[in-house]
C-alpha cells in the first residue's frame, strides 16, 4: 500500500512539473506574439510618420505643431476620403 501511495505522489509531482512547463510555454508564446504585434505596429507608425514628414514637409515641426497641422486638415480629409480608405469598407 505505501508503495502505491509513493507512486501516486511521484505521479502528482511529475504532473505538476508538466503543468508548470506547459504554463511557461504558453506565457512565452503570448509574450512572443505581443512582442511581434508591437514590432509590426512600431514599423507601421514609423513608416506613416516618415510619409507625414515627406508630404507635409513637417520634419522641422514639433510634435505639438504637427498635431495642430493635422487638426486643421482632419475634418476635410476625413470628409473627402475615398470609400476604399474608410475604416468600415471591405478590403480589396
Amino acid at each position: 500500500m505505501p508503495n502505491q501511495y509513493e507512486k501516486l505522489v511521484e505521479q502528482q509531482a511529475r504532473l505538476k512539473q508538466k503543468i508548470e512547463r506547459e504554463d511557461f510555454k504558453l506565457r512565452q508564446s503570448k509574450y512572443y506574439e505581443s512582442r511581434q504585434a508591437r514590432k509590426v505596429r512600431s514599423r507601421r507608425l514609423i513608416q506613416k510618420g516618415a510619409l507625414l514628414e515627406k508630404y507635409f514637409q513637417a520634419d522641422n515641426l514639433s510634435v505639438e505643431q504637427t498635431e495642430d497641422l493635422l487638426k486643421i486638415f482632419a475634418d476635410y480629409v476625413n470628409a473627402n476620403k475615398p470609400d476604399k480608405y474608410k475604416k468600415d469598407s471591405p478590403k480589396d
